[in-house]
Order: C-alpha cells, then structure tokens, then sequence
C-alpha cells in the first residue's frame, strides 16, 4: 500500500488542530499536529511531511519566523493559517515565499482542498548537485518544460514556486505583452478573488531575484507604472 502524505500541522488551539487532523485524516492523509515552534522543528528533523499547515500565531514565536527556520532547512511547501486577514499579513507571508494562505475562519474542507491544490501544482524538480557543472551556453534566454513545470533562465534551471512559475511562463509567452496586475492574478492564481495586487508585486520581486542571480546585469520583467508587467522583448540570445 502506499503510504499516506504526511500533513504536518503547527496549531496551538486543539479545536483548529483537531478539526485539521479529522479532515485531512478522512480524506487519505496522515496528519501530525505540533502546538509549538520548537515541536514542529524536532518533528521535521525526524519525518519529512509533504506539506505544512503553519499558524502565524504561535506560543514561542511567530510563524513567519517557523517559516524562514524551516526553509533554512527544506523546500516543503507550506499554507499558513491565521486569525489576521490584513492585506499586509498576507503579503509578508507571500514574500517570505509561502505557497498558500488561508484567513480564519476557514472551511475544513476549503483547505484540504487548497492542500491537494498545492501538493498537485507546486512538485518542485530536484535541484543540481553542488558540484554540477555550469550550464552550457543556449541561444534561448527562456526555455519552458511544461511537462516537467521546470524553466530554464540561460541555460540555468531555475528554483520556482507555483505562482513564480506561473508568472514567468505567462510573461514568456508573449515577450513585450504588458500583462495589468488584475491579468495575472487571473491567469496565475487559483482564487484571484481572494488575493491582491500587491500579491503579484510580492512574487514578481522574488521572481526578479532568482532571474537576477543568472544574469546580474540583465532586467527580464519591466514594470509599466500604472499597467503591470511584461517581459523584455529584447533580451541577448547568450550571456
């Protein structure tokens, strides 16, 4: 039989872990629940989970500071949970590089929903050893693997999350192409009725910094104030 996803859940109120743990359990996954930072810490250097259900609000320190600790450790996607909707929670969360974000009150099945969601979309490719050899030379600044959602940036695979993959491969297909704020969220974003615009400033800036570390001194995404995003129509075929 196979096992189980391990859904690893950081919540300090039992009624919400409770309610997460019977939800999860019922639809074929494992859950695991942790009511402290440091629990969920040790419970990950034990197991790797498939995914991470992380409250911002936690007893020994807050979640976006889970977050960065465990992301110093592992690329496991992770969907915060928080009592705060304030349009700024949820984009330091975003920023941070976080995969999904649900406000209290939540339905259960709402987010074991936005759980397969995540599990199903944001499988990230293995990254190159250490010791890889660089890239070879490519005449085509962008190359897109659908079938494996992988992008190669001048011949470098890039280590994308869901959305920054999203982003970049709407932008490449149409280089030059202002795409508004309003455009993306709608092409890119499972709900984009219950994300913002400054979502997509958010992962833009995460994307420009992976794209910045390939190639320093080339800018691919222009910003158009006051219409959006395109992607450069004249990047140099090679480094």
């Amino acid at each position: 039989m196979l096992a189980k996803p391990l859904i690893l859940i950081v919540e300090d109120e039992p009624g919400i872990a409770d309610t997460l743990a019977y939800a999860l359990g019922t639809e074929g996954f494992e859950p695991l629940c942790c009511a402290t930072g440091e629990a969920a810490l040790q419970s990950l250097a034990r197991r790797a989970p498939a995914l991470v259900i992380l409250d911002v609000g936690l007893p020994d320190l807050s979640g976006f500071e889970l977050f960065k600790l465990i992301r110093a450790r592992s690329d496991v996607p992770v969907v915060f949970l928080t009592a705060r909707s304030d349009e700024i929670d949820r984009v330091v969360g975003l920023e941070l590089g976080a995969d999904d974000y649900v406000a209290k009150p939540f339905s259960p099945r709402e987010l074991v929903a936005r759980v397969r969601g995540v599990l199903r979309r944001s499988a990230r490719p293995s990254a190159a050893p250490a010791s890889a050899p660089a890239a070879a030379p490519t005449t085509t600044p962008i190359e897109i693997d659908d079938s494996r959602r992988r992008i190669r940036f001048y011949g470098r695979l890039l280590d994308l999350s869901r959305y920054e993959y999203g982003l970049l491969r709407t932008l490449a297909a149409r280089p030059g192409h202002v795409y508004s704020r309003e455009a993306l969220l709608a092409q890119v974003w499972d709900d984009p009725g219950q994300s913002f615009d400054r979502t997509v400033d958010a992962h833009v800036k995460t994307l420009r910094a992976k794209l910045k570390a390939v190639a320093p001194a080339i800018q691919p995404i222009r910003t158009h104030r006051g219409s959006g995003y395109a992607l450069a129509d004249d990047l140099p075929a090679a480094l």
